[in-house]
């Protein structure tokens, strides 16, 4: 029974759910089956999705003709229309994929380096930040990915960097404008040393005015929405971050102090515990965060292989079904073992519906990954509601029994398949399968 036991973590805890035939192959070497989508990049999405630097464009075209609501409530449209197509895209991906993994951390890497679109500027292209800044880089290096992130117009807009003006800078002096320090303090907190790696408020304004400049084009400038540095507002002079001095040296001193922040050690301890509390468990073992921490450290941040390390922790195996699933994750796996993906407008339906809105996090701190924050007594009669919904619009409902072994195999409790099994329709089976308690784990 191991082997389908380990299979079924395979399946669920590294990737969204088994489908048909999924299990036997996977119980061969559940480890291996793992490992061996790391030698992947992830594929693009299909269809013809704008880029940021296109929508970030329109977005300032939109607001200059600030007077024309026509062509505000045009670009509303264009908007909602991209942001529906992305959420078809990347859950008909995650729910097809032959690597689940990658979209796993795809999502994972995302949720980290949050932007939401609670911003409203934002609602054109957060979708395409996931896409152009994070799906590269997810088996790559994490300081090539911090580069990203940190350059992307979207991040770059959610957080303010693109207005923030050093104080004596040539345009600070000119205007009496001064620093914003959004994007400096989430650098710290959230996207690398993390809240307790050992920085100060003096940290946070010093990285604040070494990636002042940090910018997006104009409309009246070359590649509008594009990054863009602007040695006008970019503060001059020495700064001293985290014990070390970088002289001045324009944009290059952005790329230096990210790179040093990527190869942090109190980085890797951070990753590590974001890792291990995603894929482990909601506190994990100190001795797998460390051992995680030590793979970061020794290989410079290489991501796939930080990834391996986590995939061959024994702790990862060794409880199944110990993490919930996010109302993300429940709705992509039964996307994946139904076989039916809904349109557009149902899949974000359910996402409100579930309180988790793909780019709609409440803060840059991102969606919550412990069992505490989604299941409350209101979040279990949700969850538990959707799923009857979902089983109910099924076009052709498969049968629920046979679904069920193809996901669990032996690993489903008996009484939880003869439920299925005595159900008195396959749609009603369906939906007690999805709100079983191990369907809603991982």
């Amino acid at each position: 029974m191991r082997p389908i036991g380990d299979a079924v973590t395979a399946a669920t805890r590294f990737g969204f759910a088994a489908r048909g035939g999924d299990l036997a192959v996977i119980a061969k070497d559940p480890r291996g089956w793992v490992l061996s989508q790391l030698a992947e990049r992830p594929t693009a999405l299909p269809g013809d999705l704008p880029s940021a630097q296109s929508m970030v464009a329109a977005e300032f075209e939109m607001r200059r003709d600030k007077g024309n609501e026509e062509a505000r409530r045009a670009f509303q449209e264009r908007a909602k229309s991209v942001y529906f197509a992305e959420i078809a895209a990347r859950v008909g991906a995650a729910a097809a994929s032959e690597a689940p993994l990658l979209e796993r951390l795809t999502q994972f890497w995302s949720n980290h380096f949050t932007v939401s679109v609670l911003r409203p500027v934002l609602r054109g292209f957060a979708a395409a930040f996931e896409r152009e800044a994070i799906r590269p880089h997810v088996t790559g290096r994490f300081s090539d990915m911090l580069l990203a992130v940190a350059r992307h117009p979207a991040m770059l807009l959610y957080l303010d960097n693109a207005i923030s003006i050093g104080p004596n800078s040539i345009a600070g002096r000119e205007r009496d404008k001064g620093l914003n320090e959004n994007l400096g303090r989430e650098l710290l907190e959230l996207h690398t040393l993390g809240v307790d790696g050992g920085y100060t408020q003096a940290d946070v304004e010093a990285l604040a005015r070494i990636i002042t400049g940090w910018s997006v084009a104009r409309l009246n400038e070359p590649d509008p929405g594009a990054f863009r540095f602007r040695p006008r507002i970019h503060e001059p002079g020495p700064k001293r971050l985290l014990g070390k001095t970088y002289e001045e040296a324009g944009y290059a001193e952005g790329e230096a102090a990210l790179t040093d922040l990527a190869h942090h050690p109190a980085t890797a301890r951070h990753v590590a515990m974001q890792l291990a509390r995603h894929f482990i468990a909601d506190d994990p073992p100190k001795d797998s965060v460390e051992r995680i921490a030590r793979v970061f450290r020794d290989s410079g941040g290489d991501l796939r292989l930080v990834t391996a390390a986590v995939v061959k922790e024994d702790a990862a195996w060794r409880s199944p079904f110990a993490k919930i699933r996010r109302p993300e994750e429940l709705v992509i796996a039964a996307c994946r073992v139904s076989g039916f993906t809904p349109p557009a407008e149902m899949l974000v339906g359910s996402l409100r519906s579930l309180d988790q809105m793909p780019f709609f996090a409440p803060s840059p701190a991102g969606w919550p990954d412990v069992a505490a924050a989604w299941v409350s007594p209101e979040a279990v009669l949700r969850r538990a509601q959707w799923c009857e919904r979902y089983a109910d619009r099924l076009p052709d409902p498969p049968d629920p029994v046979a679904i069920a072994a193809a996901a669990f195999g032996e690993a489903l409790p008996a009484e939880t398949a003869d439920a299925i099994r005595l159900a008195p329709s396959r749609r009603a089976g369906l939906a007690l399968l999805l709100a079983s308690p191990q369907f809603q784990r991982r």
